[in-house]
């Protein structure tokens, strides 16, 4: 039987189950392990005070995930399908492990999160097309 998502140990068992897919996704998997080429060890721990942070308040996450993000999409750009499918990956593993108020909460929040991305992403995009 699923449980809610409760603590830190939670949280690491969300992390690593998802971005276990994610290195090896078709869709979105090269923008981590190509574009970005992320140094999984520090990323992880980094998504887990982000989350825990995001669901528990912690306080224990002072990145700013904009810049990182815009970085990237400069490089390689970005679109809404990328989002999309992340998005989809994030809550159907929130779904395969957890079930209960902070599982939903996490899932509202990440889709939330994803949507200002893109709006910011794609608004400064249009912005450079009017010029």
């Amino acid at each position: 039987m699923k449980k809610d998502i409760e603590n830190r140990k939670d949280i690491e068992l969300l992390v690593n189950s998802f971005y276990d897919r994610i290195k090896t996704d078709e869709v979105i998997g090269f923008i981590f392990n190509d574009v970005a080429k992320v140094n999984w060890e520090k990323h992880l721990a980094v998504m887990y005070d982000f989350w825990e942070n995001i669901l528990f308040y912690t306080g224990n996450y002072s990145g700013n995930p904009m810049n990182l993000h815009t970085h990237l999409h400069h490089i390689r750009p970005l679109n809404e399908k990328h989002f999309e499918h992340w998005n989809t990956l994030f809550t159907d593993n929130v779904d395969q492990y957890f079930k209960g108020n902070n599982a939903k909460l996490i899932k509202q929040k990440a889709i939330s999160i994803s949507t200002v991305m893109q709006e910011k992403l794609f608004q400064s995009q249009k912005e450079i097309h009017h010029l």
